[in-house]
């Protein structure tokens, strides 16, 4: 008997053996995901094409920044990815003046919508998750990338106060997420990596906010946020740190960075995504690299409590054929 992808994706939680592995890969859509009708047809779009067991909303990551002041720019990233032109906070004292966003206003509000669209257009047989960057991730955008670990050790006070705010805001803007219809979120966390931050200031910055929002979006579950995907950004990651956080799948750099696919699966307990490098295959290789990389990735894992995928984003320059291969490569 065939599963929809979203009996898959719960068949693929509780660690059973599948007809096959799920798979899913997800990208950005510059200029169209400066509109909610033009990102959604844009995700629907992708997603008809390649058929993928989940759906990753993937709007700029300004969407739940630019009510506090941010402007940011398309200038062509291979990524998808805008550039940020303006902070919103230029001094210390700035951080004191951010207020608590209402999920249904402005651009938060504009994102659910598109969210919206989205889930009505595809139903109860696919599970779509919405990107969520956390806290710290949306503070180095807020005063700029070179700024944040500056303001870090230097202003630790007005940056506290700010990411208290970022929190209170971000848990309910996934109230709302969930409100949709959403399966889950993907929990995007940047900064714990030791080549920018030591285990101690992560533990300071990073996981003091991340646990408060998880735990609430596991409080929505299983009725309501089931699949949660925590994304670890980077090399060097610590890994180890997050691996109890309260979610359900883990997608980090897994051919760029320690763990391996196997061993992640050892250190955490639920779902591990990834497999597929972005560059080097789905890029720059062919069609039998990117299925080679699958084979690899469902022998390591054993194809169980695993979801193929990439590190991060696919980059928009990746060539159909490469897409459709990691697509057609868990058919067996």
């Amino acid at each position: 008997m065939s599963l929809s992808h979203t009996q898959r994706l719960r068949a693929c939680l509780a660690g059973e053996r599948l007809d096959r592995p799920p798979v899913a890969l997800w990208r950005h859509f510059p200029v169209d995901d400066q509109h909610p009708a033009s990102l959604a047809a844009a995700v629907l779009h992708f997603q008809r094409s390649y058929d993928f067991d989940l759906v990753k909303v993937t709007p700029a990551s300004s969407f739940c920044l630019k009510d506090w002041g941010v402007d940011d720019e398309w200038r062509g990233s291979s990524e998808g990815t805008r550039d940020y032109t303006r902070p919103a906070v230029q001094a210390p004292e700035d951080w004191l003046r951010l207020p608590v966003l209402p999920p249904d206003r402005g651009h938060l509000g504009r994102q659910l919508e598109c969210l919206e669209l989205i889930i009505r257009a595809l139903g109860e047989d696919t599970s779509v998750i919405q990107t969520i960057f956390n806290p710290l991730s949306q503070a180095k955008n807020l005063v700029g990338k070179a700024n944040l670990q500056v303001h870090l050790r230097r202003h630790p006070q007005e940056l506290h106060a700010a990411l208290k705010t970022i929190t209170e805001t971000t848990v309910q803007f996934i109230e709302a997420v969930a409100r949709r219809g959403a399966a889950g979120i993907f929990y995007a966390v940047q900064h714990a990596q030791y080549g920018l931050l030591s285990e101690q200031e992560y533990r300071e910055f990073g996981t003091r906010y991340d646990l408060p929002i998880l735990e609430a979006a596991q409080s929505l579950a299983p009725s309501g946020l089931w699949f949660n995907m925590l994304h670890l950004h980077g090399e060097e990651v610590m890994f180890d740190l997050v691996s109890s956080y309260p979610v359900q799948a883990l997608n980090w750099h897994d051919r760029d960075t320690p763990p391996s696919l196997a061993e992640g699966l050892q250190r955490f307990a639920g779902v591990v995504c990834g497999g597929l490098s972005r560059e080097r295959s789905l890029v720059l290789g062919t069609p039998e690299q990117v299925r080679q990389e699958a084979q690899e990735a469902i022998y390591a894992t054993g194809g169980r409590r695993f979801l193929l995928g990439t590190g991060c984003v696919a980059p928009i320059t990746a060539p159909h054929g490469n897409l459709l291969a990691a697509r057609r490569s868990v058919e067996g």
